[in-house]
């Protein structure tokens, strides 16, 4: 039966019809998915799934709409309008994937598509090379991601039931230290939905951790993850975390490492070649860096002096430092 609307043209199938074989690949998130639910039941589908005909079966492989198919599934719903490309599936597949902009694919998300297009149509690192016109270390990075994490966790990323990055950053390593502890850690962690803080220190503090402390983090990290928070609220140090003057110094190293990145570009005359007569945009953002770091400046040197003991002190000469730096960038300047 063929669906019009205003924008689109397509036709209704049922949801027998259709092979959701990439349903893995695609990203879960339950509260959009509910959304998404309570727009079907007062506005109707408003786009169409996307679908090609299997070269074998008699079904529809979904290419796009994996939510929507979820959701028209919990709302028992028996139909979905769908239009249909006049594609090969993996020429499908890739074109979906190039069009999806609206959700920035993880490195480790990136690395189940490679796999499954790696498995599914013996595409070789070569040919994933060439028709995703990355290197080839871009390619074998991501595959490496999902081979070493165990098949308990990816289950767990692609159901959304933990983050992808942080499965990536902390799950990965950790699988390839020793991967039974990883299992057993992101099983302990089933029906908790950690964030990707939670990981990392939870991670973090298996690194640091004695037999006795990984054992605990192991079988109850749900504890641990609540001793880190009474903590955080009576204002105690945390291990592994940065405090407040943690935090402003590598800020101040990071603005030190941008400053001299941008004097040698300028110094090469990088920065000024492709400027307007008058350079004004790089005049304008020149004083408004300089009005910032000025602030900044004169504040720390305001609190170091309060910290300033009789008779001065390591709080006194940071003072002093930071004054007499505040003075030679305007000595510079003026020259």
């Amino acid at each position: 039966m063929e669906v019009r609307s205003a924008t689109w043209r397509g036709v209704e199938l049922e949801l027998h019809q259709l092979e959701p074989r990439y349903e893995k690949l695609r990203r879960k998130n339950a509260g959009k998915e509910r959304r998404l639910a309570a727009s079907l039941v007062s506005l109707g589908q408003l786009q169409p799934v996307v679908v090609v005909r299997d070269a074998v079966a008699d079904r529809y492989v979904l290419v796009d709409g994996y939510k929507r198919l979820r959701a028209l599934r919990r709302l028992k719903r028996d139909t979905v309008c769908a239009t249909t490309w006049d594609l090969c599936e993996l020429e499908a597949v890739l074109l979906e994937r190039v069009m999806r902009a609206s959700e920035a694919d993880s490195a480790l998300e990136q690395g189940f598509l490679l796999c499954e297009l790696n498995e599914r149509f013996a595409l070789s690192q070569q040919d994933l090379v060439r028709r995703f016109d990355k290197s080839p270390s871009w390619v074998s990075t991501r595959l490496g991601l999902v081979r070493a994490l165990p098949e308990q966790v990816q289950q767990r990323v692609q159901s959304g039931a933990l983050p992808a990055h942080a499965a990536a950053k902390y799950l990965v390593p950790m699988a390839r230290a020793k991967r039974a502890d990883c299992v057993r850690l992101v099983t302990a962690l089933d029906g908790h939905d950690p964030s990707t803080r939670d990981v990392a220190y939870l991670y973090m503090a298996w690194v640091r951790g004695d037999e006795q402390s990984r054992e605990l983090l192991l079988a109850q990290p749900h504890i641990v993850l609540r001793a880190r928070e009474e903590a955080r609220l009576l204002g105690l140090p945390i291990a592994g975390e940065k405090g407040p003057a943690q935090t402003v110094e590598s800020d101040l190293s990071i603005l030190i490492g941008a400053s001299r990145r941008a004097r040698v570009k300028v110094d090469t005359d990088h920065a000024t070649e492709d400027q307007p007569s008058g350079g004004s945009r790089l005049g304008s953002l020149a004083r408004q860096a300089r009005w910032e770091c000025d602030a900044l400046f004169d504040l720390i040197a305001r609190r170091l002096a309060t910290l300033r003991p009789v008779g001065g002190g390591v709080a006194d000469e940071a003072a002093a430092t930071v004054g007499n730096t505040h003075a030679e960038v305007e000595v510079g300047d003026a020259q």
